[in-house]
């Protein structure tokens, strides 16, 4: 809730609601990991924050994931793959006690943003958060492609079965590539399914 003050010059000034003391302190930091280590940290400390009683001090972990889609062998395939490898994504209320069962935690090598050795690391920006947050669940997959304007391809199925052609525009919006296929020894233009091509 707001309320707004007017002051002497009759200007109307807007003043934020008092934030909850615990609201203020909740902040999404960064923990370093191994590549590949991110889920089981994840799971470590979780059961860390369970054994521990650390769920009024830390709230959230998060490995953040986005879904791709690629195709292979004529198929669409989305698979979900790691925005940041080697990083995971705590929400807490730092105090001492939470920041040492997060950098205590089996597979944690530290947190990322520390000024120095054992002092309190740099929250996340709020914008940098919200980001991540959308990046993880609102986006529509991120379209791996394969292949650039100028390179060459073959036709993997439909009518230009075994052709090969030069790539000359990428739709990726529509999931469509236009190549240029040599027919009867004359360049033309063909739009062609993003499974229907592979580079050679």
């Amino acid at each position: 809730m707001e309320e707004t003050i007017t002051t002497d010059a009759s200007e109307p000034v807007v003043t934020a609601a008092p934030v909850s003391k615990k609201d203020e302190r909740r902040k999404w930091y960064v923990i370093h990991t191994y590549s590949g280590y991110e889920n089981k940290v994840k799971a470590n400390l979780e059961r860390r924050i369970h054994s521990m009683n650390m769920s009024e001090k830390i709230f959230r972990v998060l490995v953040p994931m986005e879904d791709e889609v690629e195709f292979k062998d004529g198929k669409r395939k989305i698979t979900p793959k790691k925005v940041f490898p080697g990083y995971v994504l705590v929400e807490m209320d730092m105090d001492d006690q939470s920041w040492y069962v997060v950098r205590n935690t089996s597979g944690v090598t530290g947190f990322v943003g520390s000024p120095g050795s054992g002092e309190k690391p740099v929250p996340l920006q709020e914008k940098e958060v919200k980001t991540i947050l959308k990046q993880m669940g609102i986006e529509t997959p991120k379209l791996k492609i394969d292949f650039a304007k100028g390179d060459r391809v073959k036709v993997t199925s439909g009518p230009f079965f075994d052709f090969t052609g030069i790539v000359d525009e990428i739709q990726p919006e529509k999931e469509k590539v236009r190549a240029l296929i040599s027919i009867f020894g004359r360049e033309t233009p063909v739009e062609l399914e993003f499974y229907q091509i592979e580079k050679v």
